[in-house]
């Protein structure tokens, strides 16, 4: 009978935790439906093909498209993305391969941990006198904010995410297939380029996928870098409009129909993050598959 009220009592609180567990995540997949059906119901009836391929008129009864702020965010996480990833997955590489460098490899993991929980707001003022101001002293211009200003600070945060991310991604590849190559004559280079990065290629796209995805939704380093514009522009070297920036801008001011493209703006802003996972986690799926040969 002892034995029994155990079995009893230990079938009891696993019954309960297995409870507390699923019920924890229903209700953060409740929360999370309610709001994009928040942003769907409020924002799809502004969505139109003007909205996608106009640009702001200055008329605030006829406010017209986000076309602009839509290429700028486009075009901002790319350039970021083609700093922050390499960068970031390098530091990473060095941070899990080279374990040996422990006092370089120490300090660099302390400063990322520091560096990733830095306010944005911060990153967009040191973006400022740190690119910003500088550039203007150089070209001798007042004050030359720019999409590459901008860039560069959405880089500066993306980095240390890509760089811890991808430490933890490639510690989780069995020690295994490190000597298993090393013992076959491939060089260290050979050995992490070949077999450890993509045996962690699935986390390591995933922690860029995210990465991309902060960035992506960022405001407060823009309005002290890129500034923001109402003109349709590809040239990175000018003021460069985002759509958060354009959000941010329609939904604190006083015109019920910016207000009406700004919730727009953000049903946008989530279709394009919606979009950036789903090809990523795609090609990590079918990289997956490509390597066990299905």
């Amino acid at each position: 009978m002892p034995g029994s009220f155990a079995e009893f009592r230990r079938r009891s609180i696993s019954s309960i935790m297995f409870g507390l567990c699923a019920g924890g995540a229903a209700l953060i997949v409740a929360i999370l439906l309610l709001v994009i059906g928040y942003l769907v119901w409020i924002g799809v009836a502004s969505l139109s093909w003007e909205f996608l391929t106009s640009v702001p008129t200055g008329d605030v009864a006829h406010p017209g498209g986000m076309r602009h702020a839509i290429d700028g965010t486009i075009i901002l996480v790319a350039l970021a993305s083609a700093v922050g990833v390499p960068i970031g997955v390098l530091a990473g590489i060095y941070l899990s391969e080279y374990p040996g460098e422990h006092v370089v490899t120490n300090p660099l993991r302390f400063i990322a941990d520091v560096l990733a929980g830095v306010p944005s707001i911060v990153v967009g003022i040191l973006g400022y006198e740190l690119v910003v101001v500088p550039v203007s002293r150089w070209t001798q211009s007042s004050v030359s904010f720019s999409g590459y200003a901008g860039a560069a600070a959405l880089a500066f945060i993306m980095i240390p995410i890509v760089a811890r991310t991808t430490e933890e991604m490639l510690r989780l590849v069995p020690k295994t297939f490190r000597e298993g190559s090393l013992a076959l004559g491939a060089t260290r280079a050979q050995t992490i380029f070949r077999v450890v990065l993509p045996g962690a290629f699935g986390g390591v796209a995933t922690g860029i996928m995210l990465a991309m995805g902060r960035i992506a939704g960022e405001t407060a380093p823009l309005l002290f870098t890129a500034l923001g514009s109402r003109l349709l522009t590809h040239n990175p070297a000018e003021p460069f409009p985002s759509l958060t920036l354009q959000i941010y801008t329609y939904a604190t001011g006083p015109y019920p129909e910016q207000k009406r493209l700004a919730w727009a703006g953000i049903l946008v802003l989530l279709f394009m993050l919606f979009v950036v996972n789903l090809s990523i986690r795609l090609v990590a799926s079918r990289h997956a598959r490509f390597r066990v040969g299905v």
